[in-house]
């Protein structure tokens, strides 16, 4: 058996032996909420559980990372027309 990380196990033949489960109680749910998720679970074919599991995956695993440089240029329109130095001067002169 070799570990491959603190949650999965791997058997000599290449199969995952066990993943380790934390468990989650979540007090105070909205009922209105907990009907939602049972509702999409049901459309799903799932368990509450399962869908509540799925939905927290989904929310971050797809988290995209993005880099500074994917800022550039954004909201340039909005400081076409003023003049960087004055606006700046105007600023500092505010500090005061």
């Amino acid at each position: 058996m070799v570990l491959l990380d603190r949650n999965f196990a791997l058997l000599h033949n290449g199969t995952v032996l066990e993943e380790h489960m934390a468990t989650l109680n979540i007090k105070k749910m909205p009922d209105r909420l907990y009907r939602k998720i049972q509702a999409r679970a049901n459309r799903e074919h799932r368990s509450v559980a399962q869908e509540v599991i799925h939905i927290l995956s989904q929310a971050t695993d797809d988290a995209m990372s993005f880099s500074i440089l994917d800022l550039q240029g954004l909201g340039k329109e909005v400081w076409s027309k003023v003049d960087a130095s004055k606006h700046v001067s105007k600023e500092r002169r505010g500090w005061d």
